[in-house]
């Protein structure tokens, strides 16, 4: 009985090791990944957290340009005639970006940032999706808000973008660098 259970004891340790061994090896490969932080910010709060997490990740940072940059008017949620909202009635509309100099191919992860706008991400992040070629890419978004969930826009970028490697996205609404880093340990980075 004793050798039994020696037996187990050492089938047991030995699975344990293996395990934490090739968890260590996920995350080496994952942290070896290089990793892009696009994100369109119209008022500084998603440039904020693009920075943060770019600093977390050990990444890049690419922001999305719109051609003709939104105003305080162009912003306007109220006005149903102000230019966000006019775009954001028009599942179709994809306003002009200016073109970025950052090579996608050099990258595995690509985390794509935006602010929630009619609960979805800004036409503008449309443009950028599909003026860039993500494919095989590993694709994170997160989102920041006074109100909205991320859901809604994660839904719908991934039925728009379905041959995207998408991975679960994250809002945050009051970021601090811990909440941040505790998210990148989440995905494995």
């Amino acid at each position: 009985m004793r050798k039994l259970l020696l037996a187990w004891l050492s089938v047991v340790v030995m699975t344990n090791t293996t395990c934490a061994q090739q968890e260590q090896t996920m995350s080496n490969t994952q942290s070896n990944q290089k990793t892009l932080v696009v994100y369109f910010s119209a008022t500084g709060t998603t440039a904020n957290v693009a920075r943060m997490l770019a600093d977390a990740t050990g990444g890049e940072l690419c922001r999305i340009n719109p051609a003709e940059p939104y105003t305080s008017a162009d912003l306007d949620w109220n006005d149903r005639r102000s230019r966000s909202s006019v775009e954001m009635d028009d599942p179709k509309s994809r306003p002009a970006i200016q073109v970025t100099n950052t090579d996608i191919d050099n990258y595995d992860v690509v985390f794509i940032g935006y602010p929630i706008w009619w609960d979805l991400a800004p036409r503008v992040v449309n443009t950028f999706i599909e003026s860039t070629d993500l494919r095989n890419k590993i694709v994170i978004p997160f989102a920041t808000s006074g109100g909205s969930s991320i859901t809604n826009s994660v839904s719908t970028l991934k039925a728009t973008y379905p041959d995207l490697k998408w991975k679960d996205g994250r809002l945050f609404n009051h970021p601090d660098m811990q909440a941040i880093r505790k998210w990148i340990d989440q995905l494995g980075f």
